[in-house]
């Protein structure tokens, strides 16, 4: 079954997050995750005001735990540490993998 890591961001220094953005792409792409919402920023239809939204689809949970747990992640992370918020969270899809 699919599953999705949806991430909710709010930047507070871009300048300290140089490669960031492509050291994730990278680490997405090796595990297999494809990007469904990159970076944007939502229209809020209920509750408060929302950051930057991230959607990655994965062909099951335990793929995006590889991702989440792996070292080209953690070297991202370690970039990111400090320069942002971050709110990451894993669900599961319904239906056949994607692909």
């Amino acid at each position: 079954m699919v599953a999705y890591v949806i991430g909710e961001v709010e930047i507070r220094k871009p300048e300290a997050m140089k490669g960031y953005g492509e050291m994730v792409a990278a680490a997405v792409r090796k595990y297999g995750g494809r990007y469904l919402a990159r970076g944007v920023k939502p229209e809020v239809l209920e509750g408060g005001p929302a950051h930057k939204i991230l959607i990655i689809e994965f062909d099951s949970v335990e793929a995006a735990r590889r991702w989440y747990n792996s070292a080209e992640y953690a070297a991202a992370h370690a970039v990111r540490r400090g320069s942002s918020d971050l709110r990451l969270v894993i669900v599961d899809g319904v239906g056949a993998p994607a692909g």
